[in-house]
């Protein structure tokens, strides 16, 4: 029987799908109120995880079509510039709305809360860009590149990917000054902004190996943990 619904809706794109469910979510909750970056992060982890393994779920089916390829390939794309380039810009000016409710409330100063809106905008809008244009690139030379064995083994740029555990480890960070009434709020755009360039910049990097993405996962999940108990204490919104 042809299917009678557009896409393909079998397991091998279910953790994608999942992935950018997870990011829709992260943006609505993270921005919603006074703004609760942690609570983004820890959605962030969790579309850091699904990314892991979607590829690799798909890879099970030995008798995909190359129409499945390609559309597995075109989708995963489309959902990572929405969890690891649209996301992670939420989750910043979640931050900017938490620390303009912290001055109402409890008077700690705020270098972020300073910055012109304007400026926040343009260094959202370059990240986006530089995602998009990234993982639009490796769509293409993933193509053109396959079976060479050479560019199979290497990643050209940094991958999107990586801001599920950068940007949550900051956050670590930001914690440990906060709890001192030391705001670097500001820092976090000034990530994004070195972030966005590596996504462009043309330089090598090796893949991952399983175990150095094991260990990756368990960054991540003590990184999971440890914004669990940030978030739990009531700190840092």
């Amino acid at each position: 029987m042809k299917n009678k619904w557009i896409g393909i809706w079998d397991y091998t794109v279910i953790l994608t799908y999942c992935s950018l469910v997870t990011a829709v979510v992260g943006i609505i909750v993270s921005l919603s109120g006074k703004g609760h970056p942690y609570v983004g992060a820890l959605l962030l982890l969790l579309c850091g995880l699904f990314d892991t393994f979607d590829g690799k779920v798909a890879r099970t089916k030995k008798n995909r079509t190359e129409m499945e390829k390609q559309y597995g390939i075109q989708i995963d794309s489309l959902a990572d510039l929405v969890a690891f380039g649209v996301f992670p810009i939420c989750i910043g000016f979640a931050l900017y709305r938490r620390d303009l409710y912290d001055i109402q409330e409890i008077d700690l100063r705020s270098r972020l809360a300073g910055v012109p809106m304007w400026m926040l905008v343009v260094v959202s809008a370059l990240f986006v860009l530089c995602a998009l244009i990234r993982l639009a690139y490796f769509n293409v030379t993933v193509e053109e590149t396959q079976g060479s064995g050479v560019d199979e083994k290497i990643y050209w740029g940094l991958p999107v990917t990586i801001t599920s555990l950068i940007l949550p480890s900051y956050l670590l960070i930001r914690h440990a000054f906060y709890v001192h009434h030391i705001n670097i709020s500001w820092v976090y755009f000034v990530l994004i902004i070195i972030i966005a360039i590596l996504f462009i910049r043309k330089f090598k990097l090796k893949k991952p190996g399983n175990s150095l993405i094991y260990w990756a996962i368990a960054v991540g999940a003590i990184e999971f943990i440890a914004v669990i108990v940030v978030w739990a204490a009531g700190i840092t919104g």
